[in-house]
């Protein structure tokens, strides 16, 4: 995210009015007393540059009228505050068959090789993101500056089950170490300002104001050489392409195998075949490239795209949350204030104890490095972060946030104590992940200002907020919760309180029936393989571990004494295990033993009476019960629209991405399969498995 300050002096120095658009809707162009050429990418009618047929075919008729007065040098940059391009619009290519998009590719490929082959010094000024085709762009440039702040460079298709299409894939194995490019872009990690300029990605890296100096240095000075080094020629030699594409590939089939994600090994087998060989890799690239989009996978990882953005649009209006103060200071408490300190936000934390809030405080450091703030933006969160143990700040506050234990009595107390100091206008949230709001807000004079604000652990990797209704909330307050939602780079969920809400409702059962299932003598590692084989990140003993064993068996508790529906019964061992303290990771022993955070696994075995059930129906009995529980929190209203479940499903539990959400798979499968097997399950295995009457509604 750019920072507000450098968002604000781009907005001053790079004043569109300043530039000449003449016959073009995306583009402006200016000439410098130097004879230097600008070409600002400006895309008409969107707040980020994305590139797509008319944007190319513009710069395309930009490329041919320099011929008749060539320019000294060409400097490309963005006239958007936020970056300098966000990437291909791949909606335009959603539609197509695989030869409509290689002819798309083709004409895209053709105006980035005119861009490289130009016979005048080019260069990109970048700040901001610099993603995907937006990097393309920017590696037919010569050279290329980044503006430090910011800067954020990457290759993220494969998140969208495809590899680099304009070019990529040769420019930037020829560019850097071959290696660490293809860890790039099979990871889909970006590099941040000064590592952008290590990996060579940037030419150099300066401050916004350094600019001009840094492109008459950059011209005045010896041009870049096209040619590679020996060690990088070697380094794209087949025999080291051979030897360093083994790792890639064993670690593509254990993180992504390719049943499920092809493409990780197809950029592999790219590279293997055709690096070094621009003439060969180039169309292979764009035949790569237009397969992959025709796939399931390809398909469904696009549509989760659009899912999120879809998330981004539920917040509408403009956030007037300045202020917050967070009541508890704990694990979760303590992770929110600091996210909204670095988002911007002044924040005061309070807790009983002033050792939390030293915790709090000391984890500051650590949060700004893993989202690559500055040394001087880690500075400005520790200003914002202001320990309170007065509750001053709840009295000032434009919106207070109760994160304490989930004991409602607890809540009761200290919404009493809260709830006078509250300035007008203020909105009272509350972090609970399982109480349903109606009985909160009975302890208030005025609930109308109570909302839920949801997040999950750990707050700094969770995109996903449920943002929680209830019936007494007042529309105003809802609308404003969801833009502070928003506003401090969170997905709003808008969801309606009920016992779980969405997400705890629909994962407590996938969780429980892995419970009976080793209480049947299934192999927690056979119950775990199952999940993953399925898709799912890990499976759901070992997510039960990290959740923390004594919370799901409150969430259970709860859930069963709120739901009509049955569930399955928790056994008496796991509830003696939780008095044992053996709580899962963070006690360091749960279902598995725990060691720096990871579990210590072995090989799956059998169940004990030696007959493991079949694998495919070992994830039906896990995922079956999660998919009925979403449509009955459909049913029931809790969310009321199936592709925000699917977004929530997904960036909230991991449920497997490129299945498109479990409604999308539900449907894939087919909604009369779905109901015949949880039928099946229910006479087998009992009601718990009972379809909801809510699936009839589903088409």
């Amino acid at each position: 995210m750019m920072t507000r300050t450098l968002a604000t002096f781009l907005e001053q120095r790079l004043q569109p009015q300043q530039y000449a658009s003449g016959e073009y809707s995306h583009w402006r162009l200016r000439r410098d007393d130097n004879n230097i050429l600008w070409v600002l990418f400006d895309k008409h009618g969107s707040r980020a540059n994305t590139l797509d047929t008319e944007v190319l075919k513009e710069f395309d008729h930009i490329l041919d009228s320099l011929g008749d007065n060539p320019p000294r040098a060409l400097v490309l940059r963005s006239l958007k505050a936020g970056g300098f391009c966000a990437g291909a619009d791949i909606g335009q290519f959603v539609a197509y068959g695989q030869d409509e998009v290689r002819a798309l590719l083709r004409q895209g490929h053709e105006v980035l090789d005119r861009l490289e082959a130009l016979h005048l010094p080019t260069i990109a000024v970048v700040h901001g993101h610099c993603l995907g085709g937006g990097l393309e762009l920017a590696l037919a440039c010569r050279q290329r500056i980044g503006i430090s702040g910011a800067l954020e460079m990457g290759f993220p298709e494969i998140m969208l089950g495809l590899h680099p299409g304009l070019g990529g894939t040769f420019r930037l194995t020829g560019l850097i170490n071959p290696v660490t490019a293809m860890t790039m872009m099979l990871t889909g990690r970006s590099v941040h300002n000064r590592q952008a300029l290590q990996r060579g990605l940037v030419d150099a890296l300066v401050l916004e104001r350094h600019l001009d100096a840094a492109v008459s240095a950059m011209l005045n000075g010896r041009p870049r050489p096209r040619r590679q080094s020996l060690l990088h020629q070697f380094m794209n030699t087949r025999p080291v392409r051979q030897l360093a594409a083994r790792p890639m590939q064993a670690q593509a089939r254990q993180k992504a195998p390719e049943q499920h994600y092809p493409a990780p090994s197809a950029l592999i087998r790219l590279w293997l075949e055709s690096g070094g060989d621009r003439q060969r890799m180039q169309p292979a690239e764009i035949d790569s490239f237009a397969r992959l989009l025709d796939s399931a996978t390809s398909r469904n990882l696009v549509r989760v795209f659009f899912l999120r953005e879809g998330l981004k649009e539920t917040a509408r209006g403009d956030n007037d949350i300045k202020h917050v103060h967070v009541i508890g200071a704990g694990a979760m408490g303590g992770d929110i204030a600091t996210w909204c300190a670095m988002q911007g936000c002044r924040v005061t934390l309070s807790d009983v104890r002033p050792e939390p809030i030293g915790a709090a405080l000391k984890s500051v450091s650590a949060l700004c490095r893993s989202r690559h703030k500055s040394g001087i933006e880690t500075r400005d969160t520790y200003d914002r972060l202001i320990p309170d143990l007065a509750m001053a700040g709840a009295g000032q506050a434009d919106l207070v946030i109760e994160a304490v234990p989930e004991n409602p009595e607890l809540k009761r107390k200290i919404y009493q104590d809260v709830e006078p100091r509250l300035k007008p206008g203020a909105i009272l949230a509350t972090n609970t992940s399982s109480i349903p709001l109606t009985v909160l807000a009975s302890y208030l004079q005025r609930p109308e200002r109570l909302v839920g604000i949801h997040f999950f652990n750990p707050v700094p990797k969770m995109m996903v907020v449920e943002v929680v209704a209830h019936d007494q909330l007042d529309t105003g307050v809802y609308e404003q919760a969801l833009s502070f939602t928003r506003a401090i780079g969170k997905l709003p969920v808008p969801v309606q309180s009920y016992p779980g809400f969405l997400v705890n409702r629909a994962l407590m059962p996938y969780l429980l029936e892995a419970v009976v299932l080793l209480d049947e003598g299934v192999d927690k590692a056979v119950i775990d393989q199952a999940a993953v084989d399925f898709g799912m990140p890990m499976g759901p003993v070992e997510l039960a571990d990290q959740v923390g064993l004594d919370i799901c068996v409150h969430v259970a508790r709860v859930l069963r004494d709120a739901l009509h529906s049955p569930m399955a019964e928790i056994p008496q061992w796991l509830h003696d295990k939780v008095e044992r303290g053996e709580l899962g990771r963070k006690s360091g022993q749960g279902f598995y033993s725990w060691k720096q955070g990871k579990a210590k696994k072995e090989a799956p075995g059998a169940a004990a009476n030696g007959k493991p059930e079949d694998t495919a129906a070992l994830a039906d009995r896990l995922l079956l019960p999660l998919l009925n529980a979403c449509i009955e929190c459909y049913r029931q209203g809790v969310i009321r629209d199936l592709d925000h479940l699917d977004a929530a499903m997904i960036f909230a539990t991991g449920f497997a991405p490129f299945r498109g959400g479990p409604m999308h798979y539900a449907r894939t499968r087919g909604i009369p399969q779905i109901v015949a097997a949880l039928k099946a399950l229910a006479d087998k295995h009992g009601e718990r498995f009972t379809p909801d009457p809510g699936w009839q509604d589903i088409q």
